[in-house]
């Protein structure tokens, strides 16, 4: 089975996933083309969440080959030491920083990772809708893997094909933030991650031109302009699937066939700060009155802060001398997988 600890090419695709986004914010006050605003930053997020799905459920998986269960305290007490430390760093200065733009339950929805349920958040809390929605990924599915494990492919199957008509419905009541703030609007995306890691053992390899076919459908398809009731439904129950699935074959192939760009130190330096980067890029990038785009330099500057500051000794706690005996870039990696 696939070791987590070594995983070739996914920190260079987290890099090109941060890096849409960043792109994306920056496009929203001129400083990139609009393409990336209007098109892009969305592709960044989802590959985001098929990389999750797919290194949490075979962290669950190698587990319970292992021990034929799954220890949940366990599980969530890592997850505690992985994100919570960067992100309640990130809401303390925000909480100081824009004081008069917080109320008390933009607040406690941002600490309770519910603010995809708050669409009144001010603009520096817009982002954190995605990692309330990973939170809320982390907290159902190891559960479900538990209880059902002999169900698991039936289950995600099941996710493939419920979690469309839930987020059309969503859109027929009009439902604000149901596209992307609520879980039916990103099932089908973490499931397909999901689905990687279950038959990850059993793929055959990926071939170049099959992985271009797929590469260029996750280009084009978030390009498709879902104006109409009948092109949002033919984008919720065909092209939105086949853009996670092909997300998905892009990623086993790298990882099968390891491409030195995506393995490029500085490439997987930028990957593995990507998770401070995200929460960082907020108030640089994506601030309405920004007027200088090299503003995402203090953004990078602050994500470094926060991941050799915050998120690294405090898995250097959790992991005690296993971690700390380790290379920076090895540990690195271990803190990104885990």
């Amino acid at each position: 089975m696939l070791s987590v600890k070594r995983i070739p090419s996914l920190d260079g695709l987290r890099a090109i996933s941060i890096s849409l986004v960043v792109l994306g914010h920056l496009a929203k006050s001129g400083h990139t083309p609009r393409i990336f605003w209007s098109y892009y930053a969305g592709t960044g997020v989802c590959i985001f969440f098929v990389i999750s799905g797919f290194l949490i459920s075979t962290i669950l998986l190698q587990e319970h080959e292992r021990t034929s269960t799954i220890n949940l305290r366990q599980f969530y007490i890592r997850r505690a030491y992985r994100i919570f430390p960067a992100a309640f760093f990130f809401m303390a200065v925000a909480f100081i920083a824009y004081w008069p733009q917080f109320r008390w339950y933009h607040m406690l929805a941002g600490v309770l990772y519910v603010a995809n349920f708050d669409p009144t958040r001010p603009w520096i809390f817009g982002h954190l809708w995605s990692l309330s929605v990973e939170e809320q990924f982390y907290f159902l599915w190891p559960s479900v893997l538990k209880r059902w494990y002999r169900h698991r492919l039936r289950i995600l199957l099941g996710v493939m094909v419920l979690a469309p008509i839930g987020q059309a419905l969503l859109y027929y009541f009009k439902v604000q933030g149901g596209n992307v703030g609520a879980f039916p609007g990103v099932a089908t995306n973490l499931a397909a991650g999901c689905l990687l890691a279950m038959l990850f053992p059993r793929m055959p390899k990926i071939s170049g031109w099959l992985a271009l076919v797929m590469s260029l459908a996750v280009v084009a398809i978030p390009v498709f302009d879902a104006n109409t009731p009948v092109r949002t439904l033919f984008m919720t129950f065909i092209l939105q699937p086949v853009f996670y699935l092909s997300i998905a074959g892009v990623i086993l192939h790298v990882v099968q066939v390891p491409y030195w760009f995506l393995n490029w130190a500085p490439i997987t330096w930028l990957g593995r700060i990507s998770y401070s980067l995200y929460l960082w890029q907020q108030p640089f990038c994506a601030d309405p009155q920004l007027r200088s785009g090299i503003l995402v330099v203090f953004s990078i500057a602050m994500a470094c802060l926060s991941y050799y500051y915050v998120e690294l000794p405090m898995l250097r706690r959790r992991e005690g001398s296993k971690v700390e005996a380790m290379p920076v870039k090895e540990a690195s990696l271990l803190s990104t997988a885990s």
